[in-house]
């Protein structure tokens, strides 16, 4: 707790001498932005402003703070200083110890969700635990810490302040008097910089982005409810990543449209009407896999507060050509599941002499029911396996806040149990990370679940004590065994469920118990000729190389439409019996924003959540722009999308 002290310290520092530096050079100009937007005011019509949503503040505070040490959302963070400094910014106090957890000795570069993702996990500190640092130096009780001791204390321990900067805290006027150091002045004026400087970068962010607002025909504040004229509703805001910035998805739009329609530069549009899913007509055929060899592994797909998707990745060796059969699905737990409904797809990329050089071989794009599967041949070689979902299915919900089910009781003699409807989640939690099935764990299946819930691994002398107090077979955890380690954790904090809801809400769960917020899933590979090998080597986000496979995959197979007097920019669209995916290959020198318009869909999804928004690609690049899926895959459903070069 002393370290938060200092580190406040050090951050109130800065960010004085970061605001003077502004002051004498001027706030120069920054990026685009068409998020979290006021509209422009009419004289002729009473508005009624509607209050931005919990996520539209989030992630309006994360651009604004990126926003201030970088030009554009586009730019990538590149050093520890540089993360450094835009924690500090998002009101974040970060130590040593939390820049490296994100910046690693393989870390290259973070882009802007990466950012987003740390803030959601790094909660800025409050006054009361500002306060309730310093307190633990206040000797006297009187909200003072004399000099010396604070001296002491801020280069003897923790992260070492140098006499330097502990000299420049000490001279702060408003706080210091008489050789003591007011900690209450200085937490309230700690708590008000930190405020005022995202009060700044908001305004920044907001004055920047009026200009392009205007030019981009940004809707009107909504009328007072009642009102039956066909203005505009506002923009909902950001959505899940940075460069998707919303428009609009409701109300009647025509008038912005309209508007916006006189800035295009240019529109290419795309109509694709899809018949019915019939499971009769599967493409899906299963060769006689009597005599082959099959291995299989379980995995997840976890949805994270950002929308990003984190699933387990897999390593595999084929010993010698063979033909092969490969299948992924969802995995049904107990009871018919709400995810069986979750697309899901492998994409089989071959290792060639680094981890980091993966050819992109095929996907699992044929389909019977809820299994995905593929069906060919492989050279020698390694594999890896990297499972996807489109996001069209699983997503953020809004859902109602249910009452919180309760996790453990006490009987009469005061004894602590485990309810009935927590042993069966964590037992279908268990069933989730037994990847290999055999029903109990291994100390490699059992660390993917804590890196997942806590973040840290078990090492193998905490796995040895794990070994000798609870139930184990083989050397391997059973699945009463795990029941009692989640009992101990709870007697441990005399009953205090918080943890165990922290693990809960990490592995997918929502307050009801029901699991929402992820998709396990199995996947098995048959070979003709050998017995392959596969494990589970990571469990993280591959947008990176999930990205360029599914950019590869579009380009070499799908149809290409040019925006016309703008060859450079070219829209791929790919269709497949139960999804389309549409990727926007800019090769030009500059970065472009592209308008996109869904509105004339008729009983489809996508992966964006909204019929309407806005794309930036940078120069040079390829970018995946959505996934579209039927919302009844027994109806006919119809795509028609319209993309528009803004600039």
């Amino acid at each position: 707790m002393v370290t938060r002290g200092r580190r406040a310290a050090v951050r109130l520092r800065r960010d004085r001498r970061n605001r003077e530096r502004r002051v004498l050079a001027g706030d120069p100009g920054s990026d685009v932005t068409f998020t979290s937007q006021k509209s422009m005011p009419s004289e002729n019509l009473r508005r009624k402003k509607l209050p931005p949503t919990e996520e539209e503040v989030f992630y309006m505070n994360c651009r604004a703070a990126y926003l201030t040490v970088f030009k554009s959302s586009l730019e990538n963070i590149i050093s520890k200083d540089q993360l450094y400094l835009a924690l500090q910014h998002a009101g974040r106090n970060p130590s040593q110890k939390t820049i490296n957890k994100y910046w690693t000795p393989q870390t290259a570069k973070l882009n802007f969700d990466d950012f987003c993702v740390i803030l959601r996990k790094e909660k800025p500190i409050s006054k009361a635990e500002l306060l309730k640092a310093f307190k633990q130096l206040d000797v006297n009780d009187d909200g003072c810490i004399s000099h010396t001791d604070l001296h002491k204390f801020l280069t003897k321990r923790g992260e070492k302040m140098t006499p330097e900067e502990v000299n420049s805290v000490i001279n702060l006027p408003d706080v210091n008097v008489d050789g003591k150091f007011d900690y209450i002045k200085f937490c309230k004026l700690y708590m008000t910089t930190s405020g005022q400087c995202l009060k700044t970068a908001l305004e920044k962010l907001e004055a920047d982005s009026k200009l392009r607002r205007q030019q981009f025909g940004s809707q009107m504040e909504v009328l007072s409810e009642g009102d039956s004229s066909s203005v505009p509703k506002p923009s909902p805001g950001i959505t899940r990543k940075s460069d998707q910035e919303a428009f609009s998805n409701k109300g009647d739009t025509r008038d912005s449209l309209l508007s916006t329609a006189r800035k295009f530069k240019a529109s290419v549009s795309c109509t694709i009407s899809m018949a019915a899913n019939s499971n009769q007509n599967s493409k899906l055929t299963e060769p006689n896999l009597k005599d082959w060899l099959c291995v299989r592994s379980r995995g997840c797909f976890f949805l994270e507060d950002g929308g990003e998707v984190v699933s387990h990745q897999y390593r595999t060796h084929i010993a010698q050509r063979s033909a092969v059969h490969l299948t992924i699905k969802p995995l049904n737990l107990r009871k018919p599941s709400p995810w069986l409904s979750v697309d899901t797809v492998l994409y089989i990329l071959k290792e060639n002499e680094t981890q980091a050089n993966l050819q992109l071989i095929c996907c699992t794009e044929l389909r019977n029911r809820e299994v995905f599967g593929w069906t060919g041949e492989l050279g020698p070689g390694v594999y890896w396996l990297i499972p996807s979902t489109t996001g069209c299915r699983l997503r953020k919900e809004s859902m109602p806040v249910t009452e919180e089910a309760q996790l453990v009781y006490r009987d009469d003699t005061g004894r602590l149990f485990l309810t009935k409807d927590f042993r069966v989640a964590l037992s279908d939690i268990f069933e989730v990370i037994d990847l290999d099935g055999n029903g109990l764990l291994s100390l490699e299946e059992y660390n993917f679940f804590e890196l997942r819930t806590s973040g840290e691994k078990c090492d193998e002398e905490a796995w040895a004590l794990c070994k000798e107090n609870f139930d184990t077979k083989k050397n391997e955890l059973t699945r009463q065994g795990f029941m009692d380690l989640n009992l101990m954790e709870a007697s441990d904090r005399e009953g205090d469920p918080r943890d165990l809801w922290v693990t809960l809400h990490a592995m997918g769960y929502d307050t009801a118990l029901e699991l929402t917020q992820a998709c396990p899933f199995v996947i098995d590979l048959y070979a003709e000729r050998c017995k392959p090998r596969m494990k589970a080597v990571r469990m993280e986000a591959s947008s990176g190389q999930l990205e360029k496979a599914t950019c590869q995959s579009v380009l070499h197979q799908g149809q290409a439409r040019a925006m016309d007097g703008y060859e450079d920019i070219t829209i791929y669209t790919r269709s497949c019996d139960f999804r389309i995916t549409s990727v926007i290959d800019n090769k030009s020198d500059n970065k472009v924003i592209i308008h996109v318009n869904n509105e004339l869909s008729k009983n489809c999804v996508n992966s964006r959540g909204l019929n309407i928004f806005a794309v930036e690609v940078a120069p040079q690049s390829t970018m995946v722009c959505q996934h579209v899926m039927p919302l009844n895959e027994r109806q006919e459903w119809m795509h028609h999308c319209v993309y528009s070069l803004i600039s």
